[in-house]
């Protein structure tokens, strides 16, 4: 696939960026070096013997991004990465395509003949462990205590925070391939009519993609399904529905993006009524997107949120009390039960904003941090109508503040939601995703 023209000096003075703060993080933890596993294959079942692709550990993705397993990667502070390879020589499967050959460069690269070997060669003193697979440690001569020490993840965790321009690229272009996958949906519902699964697997064919490279599980949701917030579990016939709603992304380098568009069809009261339930949610998502500044604390902008939300349903009708009335109830939160948006880098909910534990009414909100510039993250307000939410409305004191007439001809749509992908400048934003993607 296509790469940034200056990605390879963007990679160098990433790494560089990362030796200084690797040998800060194991000055401040009082390490002597560290060594990063790549992963083991994990079984899909322990009765079987298939196993599933292999998601590097991400702070290896950190420094480099190869899926290959078993790799370990040296970190002594002052001195060049050595990167462990171990040699296979099984024929079941072959590697997956590697595109950054840049990469080789930056690395003292050893080949070992098995596992085992790797641990004549790593430095003494105090060296941690990074990884999932902790057998690996023990292979290698590293104590229990010295596997993923906490104060050191602390701070490699901050390290992703803020992203280099490197990552910044990667997260970029991870919008760009995303992006083709939305317009073919968009298209493909308003001009046809497409089951769950043949629209999941077009967005494959539009951004070039199998399904292990895709940052999370597709979610592709015709009509009342858009009511489950995560719908992976796609339906095999047509439905004729008027909503479709698809929260999808893509990768590069192991950099995510996570975009999420909704589209409506048809005629009626109740199409006309969704229809412009979409675009309010798509104007209050870009005037959330115009808040962000640096020095806010993200869990405002979310409070914000709901305050446009509950405009929003003031407006056409939904609620029939004031702003003021609604938010004092907190009917919103059955509306919108999800945070406003999360922290995006080499995981979907990356690391390192969710320090501080959000307010009550907030149980679910993933990035509680004051924004800073070089943060990416999501903004994604949503107006849903689950029932499971809207029951208890129904039945409660709070149900006068309602016209359910126009709230149960929604539900067959089963609700909206509009996702970008931010970047964090001194001043203002850049808008990842309508950078390349205008619908």
């Amino acid at each position: 696939m296509r790469q940034p023209d200056d990605f390879p000096a963007l990679y160098r003075d990433h790494l560089a960026h990362l030796t200084a703060g690797y040998a800060a993080a194991l000055e401040a933890t009082r390490w002597d070096a560290v060594v990063i596993h790549s992963g083991s294959p994990a079984k899909r079942s322990q009765f079987d013997d298939q196993y599933w692709p292999l998601h590097p550990v991400p702070h290896f993705q950190h420094w480099l991004p190869l899926a290959e397993p078993d790799c370990a990667l040296v970190i002594v502070a002052g001195q060049r990465p050595v990167l462990h390879r171990v040699a296979t020589t099984s024929f079941w499967e072959g590697p997956a395509p590697f595109d950054a050959p840049h990469v080789w460069s930056q690395f003292n690269v050893r080949v070992a003949r098995q596992i085992a070997d790797v641990r004549d060669a790593l430095p003494k003193g105090r060296v941690a462990f990074i990884g999932e697979d902790r057998t690996r440690a023990a292979v290698w001569g590293l104590p229990e205590s010295a596997i993923n020490p906490p104060d050191l993840l602390l701070k490699l965790d901050a390290l992703r925070v803020q992203k280099s321009p490197y990552e910044t690229a990667c997260l970029a272009e991870a919008n760009r391939r995303a992006a083709p996958g939305h317009v073919a949906l968009g298209h493909a519902f308003r001009n046809g009519d497409a089951s769950e699964l043949d629209l999941h697997l077009a967005y494959l064919r539009a951004t070039s993609q199998d399904d292990p490279e895709t940052p999370y599980k597709n979610i592709v949701a015709l009509g009342a399904h858009a009511a489950t917030l995560h719908h992976v579990t796609y339906g095999r016939t047509a439905t004729g529905a008027g909503s479709l709603l698809v929260d999808a992304g893509a990768t590069c380098f192991g950099y995510a993006s996570d975009i999420t568009r909704t589209w409506t069809r048809g005629a009626g009261d109740a199409a006309d009524l969704f229809r412009q339930l979409v675009a309010g949610v798509e104007s209050l998502q870009l005037q959330l997107c115009d808040t962000v500044r640096v020095g806010l604390p993200y869990e405002e902008l979310h409070e914000l949120a709901h305050v446009h939300v509950t405009q929003l349903l003031v407006d056409l009708g939904l609620l029939r009390c004031s702003v003021a009335e609604a938010l004092a109830h907190k009917v919103s939160r059955s509306f919108l039960p999800h945070g406003l948006g999360h922290a995006l880098g080499l995981q979907c909910h990356d690391v390192g904003c969710a320090l501080v534990p959000p307010r009550a009414e907030n149980p679910w909100l993933r990035n509680t941090s004051v924004i800073a510039a070089q943060q990416v993250f999501t903004i994604e307000p949503g107006i849903y109508f689950i029932a499971a939410l809207l029951e208890p409305l129904r039945q409660g004191p709070r149900a006068t503040l309602l016209d359910w007439s126009l709230v149960d001809a929604l539900v067959p749509f089963g609700g909206v939601r509009i996702e970008d992908d931010l970047l964090v400048l001194d001043h203002g934003v850049r808008n990842l995703t309508r950078d390349v993607l205008t619908t």
